[in-house]
């Protein structure tokens, strides 16, 4: 038998034979359009009994119906050992059979040709057989291997699972894997009779396996047409929660043995959103049963497999004696997120990749009215808007974003695409949307969107078509307006406007103009080129409607993308404000004349500054901060504005604050002014922490969950500033906590306090109080509780601590799995002390984080965020701007990363030389 191994890098032949298969002269990155999948049959034996040799072997039949006549077979296939002299190439129609005579690959796009003997002609469906096998990877990619610890033996336990989006398909079984390539699955699993079998469809029957002794072939149900990187299946032996929702698809929810019990949030919350989608989109969840299962080792935060959606245990699992209620909403709305998936992504599925942002965008925002519907004592649709916002705000200032909507055409572009911008910038606007649409015509087009497009692919503009045809019949549109020209604005280019507004107080006017908003004040005005499609919603300080968000005007863009000016009339006289953006319903920011700004401020800082909406306090300190920033407004206005927070109690304004006060504080704290920055910042926090009555735990007289987040944050930043009594209390919660007798079972510090307490007492404490922390971790059952530990970990400030703690997280057989390595490498590298332990590590060590890394580079690209925040300095920007232009192959991969990483530093620069000397004036001034 001939054994072919494909490889991401080259081919390796098996056995004897010395010659190499031909490189394929196709190159193109798409398949050819020849050839169809009908249905594939997929039977896998995976064998887990030997951690030596965890492997599987299978076969693939692909039913393949012939558009054109060709004389070959182009599919995918990557890491896969194929046995060439066993494949079968049948003519289903009883016409003479074929058969394979060569085959070629190409490495670069995992392309497995099979040249046919004879032609394939066009009107045809022939069977092809493909034998293969491969090891159970460790790259979390794949059908990959994952493992947990039994509490009673303490031995390793295995499963297998599979995680095939973006491109992974291909490395678990010869297919078409572009999402365009929908066809059936049936899937047998072949496995040992003490595990459990799992797939997206239901079993179909279980019968003994003739060739292996004590496995079982257990076969599921015909899946409906998918995309396969859609498909997945499991062999575990976990157990599992069943919801009980009349009405509902059967419904299941799975864990290692020892977790079960922290399956019951999840398992409760879960049939509860797919019951609201149900209505929200008119259609029914299409499959007979919904399974959803925590995956000890996933390098996502959870995937969306019809029918079986896997998740990191701390997506997942819920514990009410050890996660925060941050833990619990992050839960909601991860679960929210990917069940709307099946309706979104899995239902009707983007053509192909440069429309990711129609699966993520629409789940996030989705999800958010899913949460917001069954928990709307969270206000969490506030917080998720305020949220993406606050993101989007950051990365799309930069020159080397992207638009949401993009051309790839590599598989390594894909990765790059699974980003904050298709994620929170799609969802935002798409909440823009559906603010300027109203509910009617924006329901209305979804579900039509969907039904047209059900078990099928779409694009973009299929749904502007949809959303068009709702906005005219519901007249929530002018006729002369279509969605495509408005949203095209915010989907095919980078970046966003800011409106530059300025009254006229003798004739009650305003003239707004844009330009797109930059952090990189080196690049001129004129070439911050482009121009949206705005709705403008807004309000004064007589009407004071902040319940309107319909648009009362539009700016309006030519065709050719001419920007046009807007004048607004009827506005009031000289003692009035003006605020747009009502509720922050679009993506953009504004800057006002100074009376209008002062106006503002002396509402905030001595009326009746509650009568302005919370997300629109929360809008004016993010965009005076922001102005300050760059230079398009000054610092005295910003800092006065930040003295109404003396009299703030809402949790959103005053993250809006401290998202920017970070900022600007990890600059200055490497500066001599850092003296003044914190003792202004003490007088900040001082009233607000007092309020809440500091770190003690009066957690359940607090009725409001924003006041229990609020409550948290506060404490956060207080223990920082050393504030009050706040690194006293803290201490003395975790000396506590040492003198129990059980620590791991009892812990008397309050759960939504722990991280202030953990990381203060790490902070403020010795090696002692590390390892004591340390040793919690390892034994802790709770992925939530890990976490938290994981990110205190670094709070450290000795530096042989520190560095112990970096050579611990790359070190394999440490306790820290690959998926958390970043949470510990961050939070090392945030730390004032940490910050040039880890950039001296990163950089000394680079090729072998990317070995540690590979493929999943996405992973490594997120260690690059606290050196983008924390480089102050040219010289500092000059050497690692060399340091990227040597390790290039060291950095594949990270190439979006790498340039937003610099641009970041670049503008720190920035803003120290043109604006340190200002704030360190401004807030002494404020002393």
């Amino acid at each position: 038998m001939q054994l072919i191994l494909l490889l991401a890098v080259g081919l390796v032949l098996g056995q004897s034979a010395q010659t190499l298969a031909s490189e394929a002269k196709y190159n193109y990155f798409r398949l050819p359009t020849a050839l169809r999948p009908q249905k594939y049959d997929l039977k896998v034996t995976t064998h887990l009994d030997n951690p030596k040799d965890l492997r599987f072997e299978a076969t693939v039949k692909i039913l393949i119906e012939v558009l054109e006549n060709t004389k070959n077979i182009t599919l995918h296939a990557k890491n896969l050992t194929i046995a060439e002299d066993d494949i079968i190439l049948k003519d289903t129609q009883g016409k003479k059979d074929n058969c394979v005579q060569s085959t070629e690959i190409n490495t670069h796009h995992d392309f497995y040709v099979l040249n046919t003997c004879q032609e394939l002609e066009a009107g045809s469906v022939y069977e092809l057989t493909i034998p293969f096998a491969s090891e159970l990877n460790n790259q979390l990619e794949g059908y990959y291997r994952s493992s947990y610890k039994d509490p009673v033996t303490k031995r390793k336990r295995w499963l297998s699972i599979t995680q095939f989006e973006p491109a992974s398909a291909r490395a678990a079984f010869p297919c078409f894997d572009e999402p365009n390539y929908k066809a059936p699955f049936i899937v047998t699993l072949g496995y040992h009779k003490n595990y459990t079998g799992l797939s997206n469809m239901p079993v179909k029957k279980i019968t003994p396996n003739d060739q292996f002794p004590d496995y079982v072939w257990c076969e599921f149900e015909e899946s409906v047409p998918m995309s396969t990187y859609l498909l997945a299946y499991s062999v575990n032996d976990f157990s599992h929660k069943p919801s009980t929702l009349p009405n509902s698809a059967l419904f299941r929810t799975w864990a290692r043995p020892n977790a079960i019990d922290q399956c019951d949030y999840a398992a409760e919350f879960g049939p509860k959103v797919l019951q609201y989608y149900e209505q929200l989109f008119g259609i029914k969840f299409p499959l007979p049963k919904i399974d959803q299962i925590a995956v000890p080792d996933f390098s996502a935060g959870a995937m969306e497999n019809w029918g079986l959606v896997t998740y990191r245990e701390i997506a997942l699992l819920y514990s009410a004696s050890y996660s925060s209620l941050a833990d619990k909403q992050r839960v909601a709305s991860v679960v929210a997120h990917e069940l709307a998936h099946q309706w979104f992504g899995n239902l009707v599925t983007m053509k192909w990749w440069t429309d990711l942002w129609l699966n993520e965008g629409f789940a996030t925002y989705v999800a958010s009215l899913g949460v917001e519907n069954i928990n709307p004592e969270w206000r969490s649709m506030e917080q998720e808007s305020l949220g993406n916002m606050l993101t989007i705000f950051r990365k799309d200032a930069l020159e080397s974003s992207h638009p949401i909507s993009r051309p790839i055409e590599e598989v390594a572009e894909i990765a790059e695409s699974f980003d904050q911008i298709s994620y929170q910038k799609g969802s935002t606007v798409l909440r823009m949307m559906h603010m300027f649409l109203g509910e009617e015509s924006f329901r209305f087009g979804l579900q039509q969107y969907l039904q047209k497009y059900s078990y099928k692919n779409a694009e973009q503009d299929n749904l502007w078509e949809s959303l068009t045809q709702a906005a005219h019949k519901y007249r929530a549109l002018p006729k002369s307006y279509d969605i495509k020209t408005i949203m095209d604005s915010w989907t095919l280019q980078t970046g966003y406007p800011v409106i530059n507004v300025t009254r006229n107080y003798e004739s009650n006017s305003a003239k707004l103009t844009q330009e797109r908003y930059l952090l990189n004040t080196q690049i001129a005005r004129a070439q911050r080129l482009g121009c949206w499609w705005i709705p403008l919603s807004y309000t004064t300080q007589g009407e004071q409607d902040f319940n309107n968000t319909a648009p009362k005007a539009w700016m309006e863009c030519g065709k050719e993308g001419e920007i046009y000016p807007k004048t607004i009339q009827d506005l009031p006289g000289r003692d009035e404000w003006v605020i747009f953006n009502t509720q922050l319903s679009t993506l953009y920011k504004v800057n006002y004349d100074e009376r209008n700004w002062r106006l503002l401020i002396e509402t905030l800082t001595t009326g009746e500054f509650q009568r302005i909406h919370v997300l629109n306090r929360a809008q004016l300190i993010d965009d005076a901060l922001y102005l300050a920033w760059t230079g398009d407004q000054n610092y005295e206005i910003a800092m006065r504005l930040l003295e109404y927070l003396q009299r703030e109690r809402e949790y959103l304004p005053w993250k809006s604050a401290f998202e920017n006060l970070k900022r600007v504080g990890r600059i200055v704290r490497q500066t001599p002014n850092f003296e003044y920055f914190k003792r202004y910042m003490q007088k900040l926090i001082t009233p607000i922490y007092l309020h809440l009555s500091g770190l003690n735990d009066t957690f359940s007289a607090i009725p409001e969950q924003d006041q229990v987040l609020l409550k948290t944050m506060v404490g956060n930043w207080a223990c920082q500033y050393d504030v009050e009594d706040c690194v006293a209390v803290a201490r003395k919660y975790y000396t506590q906590w040492q003198e129990e007798e059980k620590p791991d079972e009892k812990n008397p510090v309050p759960l939504n306090l722990r991280s202030i307490v953990y990381c203060t007492s790490i902070k403020h404490g010795n090696d002692a109080d590390w390892q004591f922390l340390w040793a919690r971790y390892v034994n802790s059952n709770v992925a939530a509780e890990k976490r938290t530990i994981l990110t205190s970990l670094g709070c450290s400030r000795e530096v042989w601590v520190l560095q112990r703690y970096l050579e611990m997280t790359y070190d394999s057989k440490d306790a820290i799995r690959k998926q958390d390595s970043m949470w510990a490498f961050q939070a090392v590298a945030f730390n004032e002390v940490g910050f040039h332990l880890a950039k001296t590590y990163f950089m000394d060590n680079v090729q072998a984080i990317y070995k540690f890394y590979h493929p999943i580079t996405k992973d490594m690209s997120r260690l690059l965020l606290p050196f983008s925040e924390q480089v102050i300095n040219q010289s500092d920007f000059d050497k690692f701007r060399n340091f990227v232009t040597i390790n290039r192959p060291s950095l594949k991969g990270l190439e979006q990363a790498l340039q937003q990483t610099l641009e970041t530093m670049l503008t720190n620069v920035q803003w120290k030389e043109r604006n340190y000397i200002q704030l360190s004036r401004s807030i002494q001034e404020l002393l």
